[in-house]
């Protein structure tokens, strides 16, 4: 299966290194607020980037990049995810896997593989609000809590982020959140932007005053919580 693009240097996605960022259409949730609606609505009609150009690029800039980031999209989705990501820990990159969580048994298989050195997962919302938020009438959120356990028990360097939605999220929300995701390493409260790549659009950020009241609750339950996106 191929990847959709390519952002060949991005210095934003993984703190003090220097990143290849490689994304994958398809998704099996339908957030409102995402902004890859083109990766996630039309999969097939995404564009393709053949495998051999992003392995030689890979190849080429081994002394300049630190890391892969793959991300879409949701790129557990990708039936041959873990023999790429063989071929990009050959070369010696590290490898960070952005996922919503849904398949964890993706996620444990490429960290006992040694595939993966990080993992970002979205928190979509409190339980009760957790279909919604993803855009779904249901959502299996047992899979979801199986795989926020195994990321906080296990080895794997870690974050969990919320993109904080005014429409969506409110105080009692990250109590919630905060109970999830209880003992992780880092999270982060990222700021929404309203822009033309939304599934939907017309939501609203929550204001940095509120966000810095989300910030103090998610401090009794993760010990680096941080705003993202926000002044």
């Amino acid at each position: 299966m191929d990847f959709s693009g390519i952002e060949k240097l991005d210095l934003e996605n993984w703190d003090g290194k220097i990143v290849c960022t490689l994304f994958m259409a398809g998704c099996d949730l339908r957030c409102p607020f995402c902004h890859n609606a083109s990766l996630v609505l039309n999969p097939g009609e995404a564009p393709k980037v053949p495998w051999e150009e992003i392995i030689g690029y890979l190849r080429k800039r081994a002394a300049v990049i630190d890391a892969v980031c793959i991300t879409g999209g949701e790129p557990t989705l990708m039936p041959d995810l873990a023999e790429k990501l063989s071929e990009i820990k050959e070369i010696g990159y590290l490898v960070k896997l952005d996922t919503n969580g849904t398949r964890p048994e993706v996620v444990k298989l490429l960290h006992q593989q040694g595939l993966i050195d990080y993992v970002a997962m979205d928190i979509k919302n409190s339980v009760g609000k957790y279909a919604k938020t993803s855009g779904l009438e249901s959502i299996h959120f047992e899979d979801i809590k199986e795989t926020i356990d195994y990321i906080i028990n296990s080895s794997l360097d870690h974050e969990f982020r919320t993109t904080t939605i005014d429409e969506f999220h409110s105080i009692m929300d990250f109590e919630d959140i905060g109970h999830l995701i209880k003992g992780a390493k880092r999270f982060y409260i990222q700021k929404y932007v309203d822009r033309d790549g939304c599934i939907e659009r017309g939501f609203h950020p929550v204001p940095k005053e509120k966000a810095l009241i989300f910030k103090a609750v998610m401090e009794k339950y993760v010990d680096c919580v941080e705003l993202r996106g926000y002044d």
